[in-house]
């Protein structure tokens, strides 16, 4: 299956930032921060975005105004659909960093992707009533007696007994 246009230029987007972030970077220090980004560029490489924005969410704890933390944090959110929070951390990251031209690189890909995204997403519904459920569907004839006062209801779901 093709990815639609915008969904692959996405992709393109994150692994760019991720690699600029990090190969842009001098070595990190010994110690959390260094260890904190090293981790989460690792699962970022892996695909494993949750991972590495949190490890990132980590080492802003340490560094709130660190470029290379805020440009991976910002590339990870985007990985993840918060692309609210991913514009905000870029503006941070600028503001701490206004002369880092790949950063400034990273902000404009993202922008030029986020801007096409907010003019796709249909806007939120007014606040309506909700539609009335339809009636649920008559119970499924069974052999089995209908239920009596003394007796249990029957599982949901037409489930036997307890899970094993």
């Amino acid at each position: 299956m093709t990815r639609p246009a915008p969904i692959r230029a996405l992709f393109a987007l994150l692994a760019a930032g991720v690699a600029v972030g990090c190969g842009s970077a001098p070595a990190a220090a010994p110690g959390k921060l260094g260890d904190q980004l090293a981790f989460g560029v690792e699962m970022a490489q892996r695909g494993l975005w949750n991972e590495a924005m949190f490890r990132f969410e980590q080492a802003r704890a340490l560094e709130p105004r660190d470029r290379r933390v805020l440009n991976n944090l910002a590339v990870s959110y985007e990985a993840v659909g918060r692309f609210d929070d991913a514009l905000a951390t870029y503006k941070s990251a600028l503001e701490a960093a206004p002369g880092d031209r790949k950063l400034r690189q990273n902000y404009t890909r993202f922008l030029e992707f986020y801007q096409s995204y907010k003019v796709r997403r249909p806007a939120a519904p007014a606040a309506t009533a909700a539609a009335p459920e339809p009636d649920p569907a008559p119970p499924a004839e069974s052999s089995a007696p209908p239920p009596t006062e003394s007796s249990a209801p029957p599982p949901p779901n037409g489930a036997e007994g307890s899970a094993s």
